[in-house]
């Protein structure tokens, strides 16, 4: 999905004068084909296939499938690539997208006997048809690739997908759709349900207004002049649906969530239809496929499973920075990608491919470190509930969350904190809040978490926000994460009307008093062992860095709320409690051992 939020018109007219970089050169190691998938609507989808070099054409392999809208050969976001750092080349020569290269390197994939396909989702590529912002025709397409893969001469019938961001969603789509063939997916920061990433229960996210046009400009972006004359006619035809692009985006400013529109494009009430095994990674620090429906989707998956979760943004797990320092902080990414497809897609044993020897979810907190747990949340995590003191907050949209990608004002609202954690005390979860107020329906109501250092110095820990909806309590969830509050801090939370860096709100300029309220907290019961290897994330040393913003000391004093539930010290961990592999269970004809961009 879009990491940038909004590009300005006039940012866009410069890209378009951006100049073209080299197309990828087809790997070494691999021999390009083209094909086309023809649905039952009459779209066309475009496929780029890499097969083993040298292997007979009739050879059968296992298959792995990327479906999205970057890999058109002319560049994956097309004239946007000097922003986005990808490669764009509007003449040509074509050639297959780069998009994935570093997996096929990593990995090895194609050296250890798979095949590699890219197929245009409609609307994108080579492919005809109208783009449809992961709804029934994506989803057909993401069907229609998979069993094409499945059934083709040289494939084994056993098909994997991969991805991130976009092309992660198809692969949920892939995984809730259950099309024939289809043994396992890889998701990296998906979006669980596509309206949670334009809108926040009636607030807008701020590209909502850019990211559909954005998309809009990717599918209308031509294959190379050097290529075949019916790639660039597939990419612009739009016969499907005239006027595609402007209904494309007309249809994404429905703010309803529960339009027909939506509830087509929400993921999550299926994942409990599905046994497909699937490996996910999500941050809780995403700014662009927030966790927002990450954790329910992910418990609702009824086939294996994995996950990493952990304090990092839109990263891929082999992504390192200009030091050559992991983005994640965690080495393995490659292998044990791997050993979920080798086990899963290509029939490997156990013994060959242990994914029963990885923690069902490995999680990184707060400080940086990593551990296994058999669920997220843990089984031990027990909400306790803290009343809130009232107070007033003004609907004036300019309360900013943090000075993580904020600025001054902060900290306006109406607060409660803790008093002094006695000791160490460690949420993980999703927290809930209730708060009773005057606010006339469709005032903006925002509740923030805090992690307070005895320094006064906040450190934002969850957020969730929502327009008021009639009259009443209104139920407020925020952003899951895993976070340790040392002795001495305390919790902070803010009830308030704006994240001004984090949503984009439209102000009623009411002053709205908080007549009662609550905050639900899931506080873990043990202590945890950091037993897997790692180190910190990237991103989250410039967080805790960033984010902290200084709250007045006597406003500490006079919002201390001594009633404030503080979760009893940690106990030991019954050895009964510890996370293990990953317990392996029958599946399908093979009889295998089984356990378990929108950017780029």
């Amino acid at each position: 999905m879009r990491l940038r939020p909004l590009l300005t018109l006039a940012a866009l007219a410069a890209l378009s004068l951006a100049p073209a970089a080299n197309a990828a050169e087809v790997p070494a190691n691999a021999t390009w084909t083209e094909a086309t998938i023809t649905e039952a609507d009459g779209t066309q989808l475009h496929a780029d296939v890499l097969r083993p070099k040298g292997l007979p054409a009739d050879a059968k392999t296992p298959v792995i499938l990327s479906i999205g809208p970057y890999f058109n050969h002319a560049g994956q976001t097309g004239a946007l690539g000097g922003v986005e750092g990808t490669s764009y080349d509007p003449v040509g020569p074509p050639g297959p997208s780069d998009r994935f290269y570093d997996f096929l390197e990593g990995t090895k994939l194609l050296d250890r006997g798979y095949t590699f396909v890219m197929v245009d989702l409609r609307g994108f590529g080579g492919s005809t048809g109208c783009l449809d912002w992961a709804g029934p025709g994506e989803q057909a397409d993401v069907k229609a690739a998979v069993e094409w893969a499945a059934g083709q001469p040289w494939s084994t019938g056993r098909v994997g997908m991969y991805g991130k961001s976009y092309d992660g969603v198809t692969g949920l789509i892939g995984a809730v759709s259950k099309p024939k063939g289809l043994a396992a997916v890889i998701s990296q920061e998906p979006v669980y349900d596509l309206y949670r990433y334009l809108w926040d229960d009636g607030i807008r996210f701020v590209n909502s207004l850019g990211t559909p046009a954005l998309y809009d400009l990717i599918a209308g972006t031509p294959g190379p002049l050097a290529g075949d004359p019916s790639y660039t006619t597939g990419s612009v035809n739009d016969l499907q649906r005239p006027g595609c692009p402007v209904l494309n985006y007309l249809d994404q400013q429905d703010a309803d969530h529960g339009s027909d529109f939506w509830k087509a494009r929400n993921l999550i009430p299926r994942a409990k239809d599905t046994d497909v095994p699937v490996l996910l990674t999500q941050g809780f620090l995403e700014n662009n496929t927030k966790p927002d429906g990450a954790f329910e989707f992910y418990n609702g998956l009824q086939g294996p499973k994995r996950a990493w979760f952990g304090m990092w943004d839109h990263v891929r797990g082999n992504d390192r920075d200009a030091d050559g320092r992991l983005l994640m902080g965690r080495e393995g990414w490659f292998d044990e990608a791997m050993r979920w497809y080798d086990h899963y897609v290509k029939g490997v044993p156990l013994v060959d491919a242990p994914v029963d020897r990885d923690p069902p979810v490995v999680v990184q907190t707060s400080d940086g470190t990593w551990r296994g747990e058999d669920a997220w949340p843990p089984a031990d995590a027990t909400a306790s509930s803290s009343p809130l003191l009232a107070g007033e907050y003004a609907d004036d949209g300019q309360n900013n969350g943090s000075l993580d990608g904020g600025t001054e004002p902060t900290g306006q609202g109406a607060w409660t904190f803790s008093p002094p954690l006695a000791h160490r005390a460690h949420l993980a979860g999703v927290p809930r809040a209730t708060v009773a107020s005057d606010a006339a329906p469709g005032t903006n109501l925002v509740v923030d978490l805090y992690d307070v250092a005895p320094d006064g110095k906040a450190t934002l820990v969850s957020r969730g926000g929502q327009l008021v909806a009639g009259t009443g309590p209104q139920e407020v969830e925020l952003y899951g994460n895993d976070w340790r509050f040392e002795p001495g801090h305390r919790v902070g939370v803010l009830v308030t009307g704006a994240n001004a860096e984090w949503w984009l709100h439209q102000p009623t300029n009411a002053t709205v008093s908080v007549t009662g309220a609550s905050v639900r907290l899931p506080w873990l019961r043990y202590t945890r062992a950091d037993d897997q290897p790692g180190g910190k994330a990237v991103r989250l040393e410039q967080y805790l860095e960033d984010a902290p913003f200084q709250v007045d000391p006597q406003t500490i004093a006079d919002r201390t709320q001594p009633a404030f539930a503080l979760p009893p010290a940690l106990a030991a961990r019954p050895a009964s409690t510890r996370a293990a592999g990953s317990s392996p269970a029958r599946r399908g004809g093979a009889r295998m051992q089984a356990r378990l961009a929108l950017r780029r």
